[in-house]
């Protein structure tokens, strides 16, 4: 397996997209260490003293008025921990538990958690052994940090919940003792250290801000082939119409689907003698509405790469000044405000692509294509019901894309009395994503199969591509056959990128 070195405080967007999706194993820089150990000195100074410190000789929550005997501290945290694991619901996938244990080492890393050593070499261990805990995916409000996630990810690290190792669920202690480590008993703070912290709800935003710049770069290779498809416009994508605007998203899109259209026949042959003087909002307003989307997505990646590195549990170290303080930084408000600008964005990219796919059926507004793109309707239906699927799709993003960050409501005998709900916003991006992709899939297909009506007129070459792409997975729709795989192949292939590799062209990138 290979092991990617991560920075504390500097580590990037694409580091964390390879954790996540090709599996890799993780290691602090060991400039960090010096950091980790000072932090715990003055924890483990703390824990013998005389002096109240929060979550280190006192209760929690609402019980931090209690105080703690130092011979108790290992059971403090212990029990901590196993109170905590109240989360519901089914496992969250294993790549999903990984980027997040990752995530809570660097905040770790940063020095200010006051942790040993040995539980960051238990952390990097069971990233590099596959010893993955099983975390029910219900339970978090995003405030005080994501405490049932975090606490089932600790409890396998205790010896005590459950993970997966070589494929199989077992107990914790079975699958660290199979994977050749050793349970850790916790020191002073080290429990809270590890359940304080948004690491679950930033990485279920991560992964719905990977999968919907995927997404969004998809939609312009499909946008740009329906467009080819209904024979539309390019003259709204002439370069200076956008720079007189001037939004960076807006001017990308229109920018790549010249790129993407430049050399169709398709497009020529209609440029004297068209009747249409415009196109529908759905044709002519793409660069607008999907660089929109760009934009925004762009911001939450750079509010969500900050908070990756950010150090969030509660209290924190400040060795320089020799303070240990308690603060809120494991508030996953950013985070909430961040998942919710992604949902927006989602809903808005699948609401304009599913108003292309209905543009593409109708014989009305199709420029002579025939009804929902079959060759002999009447007898047969076409892609007519798979266009009502996406617009199913598009209203349930739409619900979904409401906010969550406002929905807050007081928990822990109102000590707790603001959260921040960012879990709900981070984990529904997921569900958004998939319907997402299944609404370019269709509309990849019938934008593929309107270019073809289109013969002996050629598209261009990059969009000529994408089709020969897809009719390796998916046969042009002659009469009426089941449609269900089809349309499950087209979203594999959005969600797999291949579609924009196939293209060729240079796309924009998710610069935070």
């Amino acid at each position: 397996m290979t092991t990617l070195t991560l920075t504390p405080g500097a580590t990037n967007l694409a580091d964390l997209e390879m954790i996540w999706r090709d599996g890799l194993a993780v290691r602090l820089d060991p400039a960090c260490h010096d950091g980790i150990r000072a932090a715990q000195a003055q924890i483990a100074d703390a824990a013998n003293g005389t002096d109240a410190v929060y979550g280190v000789n006192t209760g929690f929550g609402k019980l931090a008025s209690v105080k703690i005997d130092p011979s108790d501290t290992a059971t403090l945290q212990r029990n901590l921990i196993l109170s905590h694991c109240c989360g519901v619901g089914e496992a969250i996938p294993e790549p999903h538990a990984r980027l997040m244990m990752a995530l809570k080492l660097l905040s770790l890393g940063r020095g200010a958690s006051g942790v040993r050593m040995e539980l960051v070499e238990l952390l990097e261990g069971m990233l590099a052994q596959g010893v993955t805990p099983v975390i029910p995916v219900q339970g978090s409000v995003g405030a005080s940090g994501d405490l049932a996630p975090l606490a089932h990810m600790a409890a396998a690290m205790i010896g005590h919940g459950e993970a997966t190792f070589e494929g199989k669920v077992l107990p914790g202690a079975e699958a660290l003792r199979r994977a050749g480590l050793t349970p850790i008993v916790l020191g002073a703070k080290e429990g809270l250290a590890l359940i304080n912290g948004t690491q679950f709800t930033t990485a279920y935003a991560l992964i719905g801000l990977f999968g919907a710049w995927r997404a969004m770069c998809s939609a312009l290779v499909t946008s740009a082939m329906s467009t080819d498809a209904i024979m539309g416009s390019t003259a709204p994508l002439q370069p200076e119409i956008h720079s007189l605007r001037g939004h960076a998203g807006q001017i990308e899109a229109a920018a790549t689907m010249r790129a993407l259209l430049d050399g169709s026949v398709i497009r020529e042959s209609h440029r004297e003698g068209d009747t249409r003087v415009q196109d529908p909002y759905c044709i002519r307003c793409q660069p607008q509405v999907t660089g929109a989307a760009m934009d925004m997505l762009r911001m939450a990646a750079r509010t969500l790469e900050i908070e990756a590195n950010a150090a969030t549990d509660n209290p924190l170290v400040l060795s320089e000044a020799g303070l240990i303080v308690s603060g809120g930084n494991f508030h996953a408000e950013p985070v909430g405000f961040a998942a919710d600008m992604i949902a927006l964005a989602i809903a808005e990219i699948g609401a304009i692509a599913q108003r292309r796919i209905a543009l593409i059926v109708d014989p009305v507004l199709s420029h002579d294509l025939p009804p929902f793109l079959t060759p002999n309707p009447g007898l047969n239906s076409g892609y007519m019901i798979a266009e009502v699927t996406t617009a199913a799709l598009m209203s349930e993003n739409k619900h979904l894309a409401n906010p969550c960050v406002t929905d807050s409501t007081p928990t822990s005998a109102n000590q707790e009395d603001h959260v921040s709900m960012a879990a709900h916003g981070a984990v529904r991006l997921s569900r958004m994503v998939a319907n997402l992709e299944r609404i370019l899939g269709v509309e990849l297909l019938c934008a593929a199969q309107g270019v073809e009506f289109r013969a002996p007129l050629e598209t261009s070459a990059p969009l000529a591509s994408v089709i020969a792409a897809v009719r390796e997975q998916v046969e042009t729709l002659g009469d009426d056959r089941y449609l269900a795989p089809d349309l499950e192949k087209a979203a594999a292939l959005i969600a797999s990128n291949a579609i924009v590799a196939a293209t060729n062209t240079h796309m924009p990138e998710l610069h935070p």
